[in-house]
């Protein structure tokens, strides 16, 4: 059984300058997800996919194997399976499963992705994602009509139901991605409808850093975790 790890890192970021590469605690953020993926007993490779030379220099620095991926690959608007496509498809090596780790969630650990890849593997699912349970069910919300009329996401009992009658509901939090690689190559996606199972993470270990409050969020829970 040989699992891949593909870390996509562009260079580009609107939000915080450098994201992928900025100070966490001392290290580069991509490294934090680097050193889970390397320390996980279930992956045999890890491939950080980059169009910028200096994320690659630092991916390869913490152990990755640095893969320099097409300019055309790396615009605001790019979504991830050509990335990860670009990938597969240039290693010689085969894998039998692919896992997608996101830079911006360092607080996933391998802990956490060996423990997804054992749920994975105890199942029939050809897929699996990360979770976590939000604060407010998604069930209470509302849509508007084209007249302007409220209308329940889901019926018009729902917004104002307990909540311990509403269905669980989770949201993805970006951190893990496992599928089986000959469905990933024949889908061309990570998210296969009825056959898609779960991994649920608590909301600290889900946080996904897109803003210089979110950083500091995350530096702050690192740090109270070091006492």
């Amino acid at each position: 059984m040989k699992v891949l790890s593909i870390i996509p890192a562009r260079g580009g970021s609107k939000s915080i300058p450098k994201k992928n590469i900025v100070d966490l605690l001392g290290k580069p953020l991509i490294s934090w997800t680097i050193e889970a993926s390397l320390n996980s007993k279930y992956i045999s490779k890890t491939i950080v996919s980059s169009d910028d030379n200096e994320i690659l220099e630092i991916s390869k620095k913490y152990g990755a194997t640095p893969y320099k991926r097409d300019v055309n690959l790396s615009g605001d608007y790019i979504k991830t399976e050509p990335v990860l496509l670009d990938v597969i498809n240039n290693l010689e090596e085969e894998y039998d499963f692919l896992i997608l780790l996101q830079a911006t969630s360092p607080l996933r650990n391998f802990e956490h992705i060996d423990a997804a890849f054992e749920k994975f593997f105890e199942s029939n699912n050809e897929a699996l994602i990360s979770v976590y349970e939000p604060d407010h069910s998604p069930f209470k919300a509302f849509t508007v009509e084209n007249n302007g009329v409220l209308k329940g996401i889901v019926n018009d009992e729902y917004p104002f139901s307990p909540r311990q009658l509403l269905p669980k509901a989770y949201y993805p939090n970006g951190a893990i991605y496992i599928i089986n690689i000959n469905t990933f190559l024949k889908n061309k996606s990570l998210f296969i409808s009825k056959n898609t199972g779960f991994y649920i993470m608590d909301k600290n270990s889900s946080k996904d850093i897109d803003s210089f409050i979110e950083l500091q969020e995350v530096e702050e829970i690192l740090m109270s975790r070091s006492f």
